[in-house]
């Protein structure tokens, strides 16, 4: 029980913490992984056992999850090259660097162990850097390049941990045995995504209770990642090929009202695993403060140092390394792209090569390692000690770092906004063009009036006519919540008739942007 109140008091303290991250400009997981330092230091404080199957599986299935879904396909595809950069070349070059360093300083630490360790902090978490992006504008590119790599790192990272763990606890190792085994396990990882995912959509599609299908979202998500698991396929790879193919394809099989839902839902749960994985590390490095001598302190803590560089430097320098060919490439032999595209800089590689703060994954990971794996001590501390000195140090100062390189927004995804307005409202006035009731005049007006604003993106006083409109339309829903709240505080209508419309008031507040602006 007393475990149970640390936990409600925590993701309360959570909450808190991200509402002062959001007006400080840094990254929610900062202030998370210094509570969680701090709960380690607290007197009292019992040690949690978490069962390292159950780590993975609670943490990283959903937010991988996540992140996947939200991928565009078109952007990865087009920004491939530096995707896999990230993705393959970073995570491989601090895997080396982070297990070279950990071998030579902690006697008796094996390779594959050390491995373990490499594979532990390489995955930057995505979650960190967006809660600073969000509030600056960065080109589409950069932002494509963040996401994507957070999406295919971790199926990297964790690949490699899988084979390390492995090795370590049996002691054997068998290249002929591995590369059969890997390309079963990631073959088969992307065919089961897909079926998966083509089932459920079925399944959902004759579902319209929204409580019920959020439900079985999470139900399913877990569900994929076990029976991966069961198969011996890869369970990021199948979680991460079934989210992309839900993403494509549940636009015509989920309603609006059981998306936006979903939508919400999953925001909350991404944010309370979050907290729950930093109050969970918390609770386990509390045991190791309580275990250690001052000797292994030493040991400990100079590794740990070391691999909080190894893990930020070598991101550096593989990036810029890569930014600087790129850049040399284009200057002599040019580019062609598809569309226009904000093309590489100096700015934007030390953007790119700063987003490296560690988070979730790193986390769940460190808490996956069996309860007998050699030092596991010196892993978890060494995982969270990258975790909290990344989002301290680089998450804090990307705000300043962004607007020090004064890299801007390119206006790709606002062009391209105008372009679907425009053609969602031509859509729209053709089904309306023969038809002469007063509700089609109306709805033809609105359409016109869309259409007109997409084509045409308001400038000067047309641009302040129409934030007028805007204020205009809000000032009128407005008025409209204090009529209705009247009418239940009169008791003229019950709360059921409250509540739905107070939903409708809900989303013409929320789109009364959109109806007038491109």
């Amino acid at each position: 029980m007393f475990v149970f109140e640390i936990v409600i008091a925590l993701l309360l303290v959570g909450a808190l913490l991200a509402l002062w991250a959001a007006k400080l400009g840094v990254p929610y997981p900062a202030l998370l992984a210094l509570c969680g330092a701090g709960l380690a230091l607290i007197p009292g404080v019992p040690e949690v056992k978490l069962d390292p199957e159950l780590a993975l599986a609670l943490f990283v299935a959903p937010t991988l999850l996540d992140a996947a879904f939200d991928a565009s396909p078109r952007d990865l595809r087009e920004n491939i090259v530096p995707v896999v950069s990230l993705a393959l070349g970073t995570v491989a070059f601090t895997i080396v660097v982070v297990a070279m360093i950990a071998h030579a300083l902690v006697p008796g630490l094996g390779w594959a162990a050390a491995v373990a360790l490499g594979a532990i902090v390489a995955p930057p978490d995505a979650t960190a850097a967006a809660a600073v992006l969000r509030q600056l504008k960065l080109p589409h590119r950069i932002v494509v390049v963040l996401e994507g790599e957070s999406l295919f790192n971790d199926a990297t990272a964790l690949l490699v941990y899988r084979f390390a763990v492995a090795i370590t606890m049996t002691a054997t190792f068998s290249a002929w045995s591995v590369l059969p085994l890997l390309v079963f396990t990631c073959g088969g990882g992307v065919v089961a995504g897909i079926l998966l995912a083509r089932l459920l959509l079925r399944l959902m599609a004759s579902i319209t209770d929204i409580p019920i299908s959020i439900v079985l979202q999470f139900v399913s998500t877990f569900g994929v990642w076990m029976l991966a698991e069961r198969l011996g396929l890869s369970a990021i790879i199948t979680v991460v090929c079934y989210a992309m193919t839900l993403a494509r394809h549940a636009p015509d099989s989920i309603d609006a009202s059981n998306r936006v839902a979903s939508y919400v839902v999953w925001d909350v749960m991404v944010f309370v695993l979050n907290v729950l994985a930093f109050v969970l590390i918390g609770l386990q490095l509390r045991g190791i403060v309580t275990r250690l001598d001052p000797d292994e302190w030493r040991v400990y803590g100079t590794c740990a140092i070391a691999v909080c560089l190894a893990a930020m430097l070598t991101r550096i320098v593989w990036w810029m390394s890569h930014n600087a060919i790129a850049r040399w490439r284009i200057r002599r032999f040019g580019i062609r792209l598809p569309r226009p595209m904000y093309l590489p800089t100096v700015g934007s590689g030390l953007i790119v090569s700063w987003c490296g703060m560690r988070g979730i994954v790193t986390l769940a990971a460190a808490l996956a390692l069996p309860a007998a794996f050699p030092q596991r001590d010196l892993l978890l501390l060494s995982a969270f000690s990258v975790v909290l000195a990344t989002l301290v140090v680089q998450g804090v100062t990307l705000r300043w770092l962004i607007g020090w390189v004064d890299v801007r927004d390119d206006g790709l995804v606002e062009r391209e906004i105008g372009i679907a307005r425009a053609e969602t409202a031509r859509a729209a006035l053709r089904v309306l063009e023969s038809e002469d009731s007063p509700p089609a005049v109306t709805l033809r007006r609105e359409y016109e009036t869309r259409l007109r604003a997409a084509e045409n993106r308001p400038r000067g006083a047309e641009a302040e006519h129409s934030s007028a409109i805007t204020e205009l339309q809000r000032l009128v829903v407005a008025e409209q919540r204090k009529a209705l709240l009247d009418l239940r505080s009169r008791e003229v209508i019950g709360d059921a008739a409250f509540q739905a419309v107070e939903g409708e008031l809900d989303m013409l507040d929320i789109t009364a942007e959109s109806r007038v602006r491109p």
